[in-house]
């Protein structure tokens, strides 16, 4: 048996992800839950779920959850952690509120929370934090003896999220046809937000135009791509590009988009092109509808070869990097000193988001952080 390893002071990890229908009757309601408080109308929201109703209603991100869930508790039992690992979700069931009332019910003093998103940005960290809070009010309005919870720093550049995204890459560009593979271009590929938000993930000052969110992206795909160098001995040219849009057309969001990415690399006279969905930690409909469905139909039109490289999903070396980043906090929060694993250029990432950190839209109470009122 290994030796146990020590996680105190935590007595529980929480995976804390996004939710999705798994169902028609699902579809709306699990939107409506999105975009509580915006003021979207229902018949948009119907328009919306159509990209839901392609895949049956089904979103395929609960599934993977369930998967990641699987390789996290094998991962653990195999190296001999003894922490148990709970499932919430923001959007759908389980619901974030209702785990940890049952994380509290079974006694969990000291939890740790892994966000299934690995970079700074608003939507990515505070507002899961902001998620966190408003359960935990749930929970003190009902006389509930709070947990005291942290989040996991943001992974972007660890090891064990990186090099499966190499991987994906390298078997992509390895499906090409022959007379293309060497000149293909690689797309990676992250979710758009608005510009002011992505400025404010991070000091422009210091992270340049798009603050820490881009230079986060920016970082890894320089990663992979000289990763993908050293391993092949060729030099493909890449870009940064982005999906998923959906604001207001007046809002400046962060470009180029996936389909103008094409079509203008296709009119370059490129060859070929693999998109990398580095922004996105599974296959979630997001993926499946932007990049499988859109940006394939989009190729296909150009008549330009596409490849999709796999995201992370529960892949074996990502659970063992969750591992290490558990062990990392918990080492930190006795007071130890650590050596964390960080690639690239950035460094490894704060591990309690400082006061206003990806300022919300309106002010409101985060967990999780300097600024937490549940300390």
């Amino acid at each position: 048996m290994p030796d146990a390893l020590d996680a105190t002071p935590y007595d529980a990890l929480l995976l804390l992800s996004f939710g999705g229908p798994e169902g028609p009757d699902d579809v709306i309601p699990f939107l409506e839950n999105v975009t509580r408080g915006r003021g979207i109308p229902r018949e948009r929201l119907k328009e919306v779920g159509e990209h839901y109703f392609l895949f049956g209603g089904v979103s395929p991100i609960n599934h993977q959850n369930r998967a990641l869930l699987d390789a996290l508790r094998k991962d653990f039992a195999d190296h001999g952690l003894n922490l148990p690992v709970h499932w919430g979700n923001r959007n759908w069931a389980p619901y974030l509120t209702d785990t940890l009332r049952e994380m509290v019910a079974d006694g969990r003093r000291r939890i740790l929370v892994l966000a299934t998103s690995a970079y700074a940005s608003y939507s990515g960290c505070r507002q899961y934090r902001e998620n966190l809070a408003d359960s935990l009010a749930t929970l003190q309005a009902e006389g509930l003896d709070l947990p005291k919870v942290d989040k996991i720093r943001h992974y972007f550049n660890h090891e064990g999220f990186v090099e499966p995204m190499v991987e994906g890459v390298l078997q992509s560009l390895a499906d090409l046809p022959e007379d293309v593979r060497d000149g293909a271009h690689i797309a990676f590929s992250t979710h758009s937000i608005p510009v002011a938000s992505a400025d404010a993930s991070g000091p422009v000052e210091d992270h340049g135009d798009g603050g820490a969110y881009v230079a986060q992206h920016l970082d890894v795909a320089k990663l992979i791509a000289e990763a993908v160098r050293e391993r092949t001995g060729v030099d493909h040219p890449w870009q940064l590009v982005y999906q998923s849009r959906s604001g207001a057309p007046h809002i400046p969001w962060l470009e180029p988009d996936i389909c103008d990415h094409l079509a203008e690399r296709h009119a370059a006279g490129v060859p070929a092109v693999v998109i990398a969905p580095i922004g996105f930690v599974s296959d979630h409909m997001e993926v499946l509808y932007d990049l499988d469905t859109e940006a394939r139909a989009k190729a296909e039109e150009l008549g330009l070869p596409m490849r999709r490289s796999a995201t992370v999903g529960a892949d074996p070396r990502f659970a063992a990097a969750i591992r290490d980043l558990v062990l990392e906090r918990a080492a930190l929060e006795r007071g130890q000193e650590v050596t964390p694993c960080a690639l690239g250029a950035l460094g490894a990432s704060h591990d309690l988001c400082p006061v206003g950190c990806c300022p919300a839209r309106a002010p409101h109470p985060a967990a999780a952080g300097a600024d937490s009122p549940y300390a």
